[in-house]
Parts: C-alpha cells; structure tokens; sequence
C-alpha cells in the first residue's frame, strides 16, 4: 500500500495536477477580491477553494504516510507544511488578516517547479555574498545622510531635517523616482552647488553599487545550474554504468548457456 502510494506521489503526472490545483486556486482567490465576481459566483469561488485546500491536506498527508519523519528533512516539504497549515488557521472576522494570507498558497509553485526552486536557491546561495555589499552601501548612505542633514537640511527640513528623513529622501533619489525636480532642483534653486554632491552620490549607489547585487545573483544563478548540470551528469553516468553492468551480466548469462549447450551430456551407464 505504501509503495503504491509512493509511485502516486513521486509520478509526474501528479506534480502537474498539483501545479493545476494551484494555478486555479490563486485565480479564485484573486477573484475574491472582485465584488462583481462575488456577486456573480462567490459561492462557487468558497467552494473551489475549499476543494484545493482539501487537495493540499490530502497531498500533504500522502507524503506523510510515505516519507514518515524523512519528509521534514527536505525544506521544501517544510514550507509547503507552513503555507497549507497557515490555510487551516481560523478566518473568522477577528482574524481576516489569516484570511488575506490563503493567497500564500501560490507561493507552493516554488516547491513544485524545478526551475523556480533553482532561482530561489541561488538567491539564498547569494545572501553571504550581498552581506559585504548591504554593509558598505549601508555605510554610504549613513554618510551621505549625516552630510545632507547639516548640509540642506536648515533650508529643508522635511526632506534633510534628520538623519531618518535624509536616509528616505536619499533613498528616493537612488530610485531615481523624481529626484531631479523632485528632490535635487529645488535644492539648488537654495544651494547652487547641490549637484557635486548629488551626481556623485547617484552614480556611486545607483550605477556601482547595485549593480553588485545584479553580479552577485548572476554569478549565484550560473554556479546554480552548472551544478544541476553537474548533477544531471552524475546521474546519467550512474544510469549508464548500471545499464553497462546489466549488459556485463547478460552476456555472462548468454554465454554460460552456449556453453552448455555446446558441452555434451553426459551418458548414463
């Protein structure tokens, strides 16, 4: 019964079904949000979710009964533990936050497609690379706000008046979300020579800095698939040398019955 259910659960066809069920549950739930799609169906848009959370208990508890404590090994299966268990919580009035939160069984594509799973492993992978690089842009920004605040900020208040309004101004700027008529002009029209600080300061975060962050997830993402390659391969080496010891034991096995075959009887007195 186990190993049946195991096939079940290992087979293809069944990770397919289970990306359906959640491509179609994160549809419904965005249609909740619609009052016309309420109005129109929202009894049948409760029932489809009911449905996909049943499906995800089932699969959950399939898995289970399968891999027994082996299951929480694998991080994944872990989150799709927290995302289903997270579904099961009480959604009553007091709690429609917990409600707002089902749209987090969408995240389970992650755990299901190979693909999506890479990208989030590189990007894990790449978070000790980009400490070194949130530190030291971390440290230009402290230094560029202490600078801004005693620079432009009598003139400025609401944008340089402290070390926490600079830090968000000058994050703005980096964004580059207005920052020339936004931010940077009005300045100068009260400090002329605002730009030699400015310019510098855009080109260094925002040209420099970040993309570091591109580099670090690149190199991440490029180590990621050369090692799924890598591993692609090993498995295919694995599979190739059982197939050639195969072919070692049939033709042992042929050869033992040409030989017997070819050696005579022996004669009974």
């Amino acid at each position: 019964m186990t190993e049946r259910l195991r096939g079940v659960v290992e087979a293809s066809w069944f990770s397919n079904f289970i990306i359906v069920v959640i491509l179609i549950n994160a549809v419904t739930l965005g249609l909740e949000t619609s009052p016309t799609a309420m109005t129109a169906a929202g009894s049948l848009l409760y029932a489809i979710d009911n449905i996909a959370l049943a499906i995800y208990c089932a699969e959950i508890a399939a898995k289970l009964i399968v891999y027994r404590f082996s299951f929480f090994r694998d991080p994944w299966n872990i989150f799709d533990f927290i995302i289903v268990g997270i579904a099961l919580m009480p959604s009553a009035e007091g709690l429609a936050v917990l409600r707002s939160l089902r749209i987090l069984r969408a995240l389970r594509l992650i755990s299901m497609v190979p693909e999506m799973r890479t990208v989030v492993q590189a990007l894990l992978n790449a978070i000790p690379a980009m400490a070194s690089v949130i530190a030291l842009l971390a440290l230009i920004f402290y230094v560029a706000a202490v600078m801004t605040t005693k620079l432009f900020g009598g003139a400025f208040p609401e944008w340089f008046g402290t070390i926490g309004a600079s830090l968000y101004t000058l994050f703005q700027v980096v964004t580059l979300e207005s920052w020339s008529m936004g931010i940077v002009r009005p300045v100068m029209e009260v400090h002329p020579y605002a730009w030699v600080f400015f310019v510098p300061f855009i080109l260094i975060v925002t040209f420099a800095v970040l993309n570091l962050f591109i580099a670090i997830i690149v190199n991440a993402m490029q180590t990621a698939s050369g090692g799924n390659e890598e591993q692609h391969h090993r498995e295919n080496e694995a599979h190739f040398a059982e197939l050639m010891d195969e072919l070692k034991g049939l033709r042992l096995e042929i050869a033992a019955l040409r030989k017997k075959r070819a050696d005579p009887s022996p004669s009974k007195e």
